[in-house]
């Protein structure tokens, strides 16, 4: 089968939110921010779909086809810290109205990643995302690879949080080291890993 890589298109960006959700559903992290199971999928969705429209704008999303045709199996999408970018348009409105009774999980989530964001230029890989029937392909390396190696060309370096310790072996592997400090909770103790990859 063929994987290759291309950007997103614009009008793809909602099923790209899906799909990440579809592949975070299991996560500690999500499972913290909508408890409930016929919540999280749709909520989590909207959620994704609003940061990637933003990277969209001012970083990249690039994507990988269903060899059958069938919609998209994988997607990492970055956001460009190299230079000042604005805000998500209408933000904490639009999060507002996504989150409904969640909100309060997702500030905390927001006010946990800008206090441990690192402040040198860097590109972020706010999301890996694999299909849970198309895991285990590589695809989620294929797709760091491609970024990386126009980020050593450029001398750039990557930053992301992984979510899982199993995650934290999959980056040390390309390249990432743990950050000081590693860890960062939120509310209820979920932990999220600071990892950086230099140049």
């Amino acid at each position: 089968m063929s994987f290759d890589i291309r950007p997103a298109r614009a009008d793809e960006i909602p099923a790209v939110g899906h799909l990440i959700s579809l592949s975070f559903f299991d996560l500690a992290a999500d499972a913290y921010l909508v408890p409930p199971l016929d919540d999280r999928l749709p909520v989590m969705a909207d959620f994704f779909a609003l940061l990637t429209e933003h990277a969209h704008k001012y970083g990249r999303v690039d994507v990988i086809d269903n060899p059958s045709g069938d919609g998209l199996v994988a997607t990492a999408v970055w956001f460009d810290y190299t230079k000042e970018s604005p805000d998500p348009e209408n933000y904490e409105e639009r999060l507002r109205s996504l989150a409904g009774e969640y909100l309060d999980r997702f500030i905390a989530l927001d006010q946990l990643f800008e206090k441990h964001h690192p402040h040198d230029p860097h590109w972020h890989l706010a999301f890996l995302a694999v299909h849970p029937d198309f895991q285990e392909h590589g695809l989620g390396s294929k797709l760091m690879k491609r970024t990386h190696d126009e980020l050593d060309a450029a001398g750039v370096p990557a930053y992301l949080e992984a979510t899982n310790e199993n995650n934290v072996r999959l980056y040390r592997r390309t390249g990432y080291v743990d950050m000081e400090p590693f860890e960062m909770l939120l509310p209820d103790g979920t932990p999220f890993f600071r990892m950086w990859r230099a140049v």
